[in-house]
C-alpha cells in the first residue's frame, strides 16, 4: 500500500492564486492523499473557496496566527503522512509531483528528504527561470546553496526528530529546517520538475529582500556553535562564509543596495573564489549597478527573458519542461 501522503497549505489573503494552488495537490490523483490548509484569517474571499473545496479537504481552518512558521507547525501537528510537504498558496505542483516523490523516498528509506528542480514564475505564470539542481548535501546547504521550497518532499518521523519550523525565522525558514535535517539524514534530487514559485510584487523574497542578511548570518552565527554543524562550519570554513557573503550580496542586489553588495562579493571572493566565480554575472550586475546602470541591467533581464523564454506562459497540466542547460536560476 502506497503510504499516506500529507500536504500543507498556509494562507493570507492570497485569493487569487489559492484555487489554482489547491487545485494543483487535488488533482495530482495519488490515491492517499491528507490535505490540511490553514488560513490566517483571510478576509479577501478565500474562505469562500476553501468552502467550495472542504469536501476535498482532509482539514482547514482560518484564524489569526503568528506567521508562516505557526501555520506550516499548525499544520504538520495535525499530519498523520509519512510523507510530508508544504505548498504555498501562490505556488502549485505539477501532475505526478507527489507519486514521483514518495517513489524516490520509498527506494531508499534512510533518506530523511528529497528535492526537484522546478520554476520560476510571475503572477501571470510567464516562466522567469529554470532551477536545475545538483545533488546537494549538508555542506553546500551551509554555503547556501539554495532549494526551491515547493520541490521539497520529507519523511516526517525525521522532521518530528529535528524539530518543526522555528518561528525565530522568516525568510529562511524552510532553508534552516533543510540544513536541520541534512545534519540527521541524507537528502537527494530527483531530476524532474515537479513545482512553480511565483515572484510578484507581494512576495517577501522582493519585498524583505535586505532582511534574508541578517537571517542568513544568525543561522551561521548558530551553526558553528551547534554540536553537530560546528564540525562541519570549520572543515568548510572559507566556502561557508564565502557562500554566505555570496548570499547577502545577491539579497542586496534585490534590495538595490548595490555599493554594499559590491563589498560583500568581494569579501566572497577573497574568502572562496570558485563560489563567486560560478556568478560572475552578479558580479557584473552589482559593479555596474553601483556606477549607474541599474535601469540598463533591469532592461537587459526583461530583454533575455523575452529573448529565451519567448514570454512562455507555465502550462500547470504539462511537465514537458526541457532545461536551459548550464543555467543557474538568477533570482
Amino acid at each position: 500500500m502506497e503510504p499516506l501522503v500529507s500536504i500543507i497549505t498556509p494562507s493570507f489573503n492570497q485569493v487569487r492564486y489559492l484555487e489554482q494552488a489547491l487545485r494543483s495537490v487535488l488533482e495530482q490523483g495519488y490515491p492517499r492523499l491528507e490535505y490540511i490548509v490553514i488560513d490566517g484569517g483571510s478576509t479577501d474571499g478565500s474562505l469562500e473557496v476553501l468552502k467550495r473545496y472542504e469536501g476535498s479537504l482532509a482539514d482547514w481552518s482560518s484564524e489569526p496566527d503568528r506567521g508562516q512558521a505557526d501555520a506550516i507547525n499548525k499544520g504538520l501537528r495535525l499530519a498523520r503522512g509519512e510523507i510530508v510537504a508544504w505548498l504555498n498558496s501562490d505556488d502549485a505542483y505539477f501532475p505526478g509531483a507527489i507519486a514521483e516523490a514518495v517513489q524516490a523516498l520509498s527506494l531508499d528509506p534512510a533518506l530523511g528528504m528529497v528535492y526537484a528542480d522546478g520554476l520560476m514564475v510571475d503572477s501571470e505564470l510567464k516562466l522567469l527561470d529554470r532551477h536545475v539542481y545538483p545533488q546537494l548535501g549538508l555542506p553546500e546547504l551551509l554555503c547556501f546553496e539554495v532549494i526551491l521550497q515547493p520541490t521539497v518532499f520529507m519523511r516526517r518521523q525525521v522532521v518530528e526528530e529535528v524539530g518543526y519550523l522555528n518561528p525565530e525565522y522568516r525568510l529562511i525558514l524552510d532553508h534552516e529546517l533543510w540544513v536541520r535535517i541534512a545534519s540527521r539524514s541524507p537528502i537527494r534530487h530527483v531530476s524532474r520538475f515537479w513545482s512553480i514559485e511565483r515572484t510578484h510584487s507581494e512576495a517577501k523574497t522582493i519585498a524583505q529582500a535586505a532582511d534574508f542578511v541578517e537571517e542568513a548570518e544568525r543561522l551561521i552565527h548558530w551553526a558553528a556553535q551547534d554540536p553537530t554543524l560546528a564540525p562541519v562550519v570549520e572543515r568548510h570554513r572559507r566556502r561557508v562564509h564565502g557562500g554566505l557573503e555570496l548570499f547577502a550580496a545577491r539579497r542586496l542586489i534585490d534590495a538595490g543596495e548595490y555599493r554594499e553588495a559590491v563589498r560583500r562579493l568581494w569579501k566572497a571572493s577573497v574568502l572562496h573564489p570558485p563560489t563567486v566565480g560560478r556568478y560572475w554575472f552578479k558580479v557584473v550586475q552589482a559593479v555596474g549597478s553601483a556606477l549607474g546602470l541599474a535601469p540598463a541591467f533591469e532592461a537587459y533581464r526583461r530583454t533575455r527573458r523575452r529573448f529565451v523564454h519567448r514570454g512562455q506562459v507555465v502550462d500547470l497540466r504539462s511537465t514537458d519542461l526541457a532545461a536551459e542547460p548550464g543555467r543557474l536560476g538568477e533570482t
